[in-house]
């Protein structure tokens, strides 16, 4: 039997579970007397160098990243990992695991971005420096269960760091990348295996074998990929299926469960919010934002003594202010007074005057984000108060408050808003682009049409609902790329937004029914969301926004 020093790499898009299922078969590997080398142990790469340079193209401040660049930093990444950590433990023996390789910088540049590969190529040829893996795994799953994957993970476990920068290109990113993957995987003959309802220990255990196979000489066997619940080719079916779906998902993953419940309603998917409570009760408690039925309350008082601050957070939002999240707000406040404070932004009234007084003292900057849209004297007294308390203008170099000081102007287009805005924008870009919402002057639009290709998903989340002539161009511009432009046009029942509509039915076929918001029970709308399912009866995400649509029992009768 041979043995070989060999390199096994992990690929898959964010929130496949790669790193998890590489970290337990290096363990499994290394239970059969071998010497491993996982070269992202624990999700941290073990080069601090190429640590360092992976932090910097996720970080959000440097959105306006040039595709090529983020290219050569990519490969920076792994040539750093190659040089300092794979080739001296392949020198040593060693078995070595890495979780992304040079393929990750291909995919993102080439299906990610569209640079050519006659431009790419050259680069990744030079960085691998004649280094090949001996088997590429992917780690396939579907891009909705990637996302609750990130997002339920984010929520239950909370940190200050902000969001990747890949991110702010929106969901079909992640679905041209996973598209990229497959087809390398099919053109080069990497291993493929469906992580989107797999055993994690069978998962782990074929992976482990293919490995010591792949080690030993032996031809490996690809498993067939695991069955998951049939969803629906038609309408009536489609919240049971969604809830089915979420029962199996239960047992394996139960945050994913919970965040897949998340706004919707019923005394079907309280049952099974609750039974989830135990295992996920963050998550269970952001998926009630916007509900406001007695089940949800009830809940949101049950699950306040162990979540506070995720209970808080879903007080906010609402388009009439409930009488019932004032005495909840004031029972939150001492375990959660940032989020109490935040959960007042839009609320002008005396009350919530009151108590963001109160809440001065402890969440500060809180408070003063809560002020987005208002431009009374009142709310600018309270930033310059927060201004003087931090220091003056100068601090807004610091990036939490550049960030507290763009979210408390969103929405405000008055001079005093836009010195803010510019001050903050070198340290929180990001959030001087969200602080347009609502503003509608040749200087905002001029922002919006410099990022919309760099950071579509920020951009068009200042477009939602908009009707206006720049608005459509850049809808335009990026609706082959982000299906976000869809979230733009929920409930627009306008000929641009239908011919919108019509010309992305097949791109984003999920996102289109989720633009129908109440259009859904004209007869138009059951007509695209019948065709939907027809069409894609596989999509999960388009399954889920069906039962979101929760337009009631005339609907339901029609599509009887």
């Amino acid at each position: 039997m041979s043995q070989r020093p060999l390199l096994f790499v992990f690929e898959g898009i964010d929130g496949s579970g790669k790193t998890t299922i590489s970290n337990k078969v290096a363990e499994a590997v290394r239970a059969h007397g071998i010497a491993v080398r996982h070269v992202r142990a624990d999700g941290r790469l073990a080069s601090d160098v190429a640590e360092n340079i992976r932090q910097f193209t996720r970080d959000q401040i440097n959105a306006a990243l040039d595709p090529f660049s983020e290219l050569l930093l990519y490969t920076a990444r792994e040539s750093q990992q190659l040089q300092e950590v794979i080739r001296p433990a392949l020198e040593r023996g060693e078995v070595v695991i890495a979780d992304r390789f040079l393929h990750t910088a291909e995919v993102l540049a080439h299906d990610g971005r569209g640079l050519p590969l006659s431009r790419i190529a050259p680069i990744l040829k030079a960085a691998r420096d004649g280094i090949e893996p001996a088997l590429t795994i992917l780690i396939d799953v579907d891009p909705v269960i990637a996302q609750a994957r990130r997002r339920a993970d984010k929520i239950a476990r909370p940190t200050v760091r902000t969001s990747s920068r890949k991110g702010l290109s929106g969901g079909g990113l992640m679905e041209r990348l996973r598209l990229g993957y497959l087809r390398r995987a099919a053109a080069q003959g990497w291993l493929v295996v469906d992580n989107t309802a797999a055993d994690l220990d069978a998962l782990v255990a074929q992976l482990t074998r293919a490995i010591l196979d792949t080690r030993a000489g032996t031809p490996i066997t690809r498993v067939a990929r695991s069955p998951v619940p049939a969803l629906p080719r038609v309408l009536d079916e489609a919240r049971g299926a969604l809830l089915a779906w979420v029962e199996h998902a239960a047992a394996r993953e139960p945050e994913v469960a919970a965040y897949l419940l998340g706004g919707l309603h019923g005394s079907d998917v309280d049952a099974l919010r609750r039974s989830l409570i135990a295992r996920a009760p963050a998550v269970v408690a952001a998926g009630l934002r916007g509900l406001d039925d007695e089940a949800s309350w009830a809940l949101r008082h049950d699950l306040s003594p162990r979540v506070p601050a995720a209970v808080a957070r879903t007080l906010g939002g609402f388009v009439e202010p409930p009488e019932r999240a004032w005495p909840l707000r004031a029972q939150l406040a001492a375990d959660a007074p940032a989020e109490v404070a935040e959960s007042l932004t839009g609320l002008a009234c005396d009350r919530a005057w009151e108590l963001r007084e109160l809440l001065w003292r402890v969440a500060p900057s809180a408070v003063v984000r809560s002020l987005a849209g208002d431009t009374t004297l009142r709310a600018r007294t309270m930033r310059e108060r927060w201004l003087a308390r931090i220091g003056g203008v100068e601090q807004l170099a610091d990036r939490g408050h550049a960030w507290t000081a763009a979210a408390s102007v969103r929405g405000n287009g008055d001079a005093e808003s836009w010195h803010l805005r510019e001050l903050a924008r070198p340290a929180a870009p990001i959030a001087a682009l969200l602080s347009l919402e609502g503003v509608h002057s040749e200087r905002a639009w001029a922002w919006r049409r410099a990022w919309i290709l760099r950071a579509p998903r920020p951009v068009l989340r200042t477009l939602a609902g908009l009707d206006h002539e720049q608005a459509w161009e850049l809808r335009a511009r990026a609706g082959e790329t982000a299906k976000e432009v869809l979230g733009t046009i929920i409930g627009m029942d306008h000929p641009a937004a239908w011919a919108l509509r019509t010309s992305l039915a097949d791109r984003w076929p999920a996102s289109i029914v989720k633009s129908l918001g109440p259009l859904a029970a004209t007869d138009r709308g059951r007509a695209l969301v019948e065709r939907q399912l027809a069409r894609y009866p596989d999509n999960l995400a388009l399954l889920r926004h069906v039962a979101l649509l929760d337009v009631g029992a005339g609907l339901r009768k029609a599509v009887a």
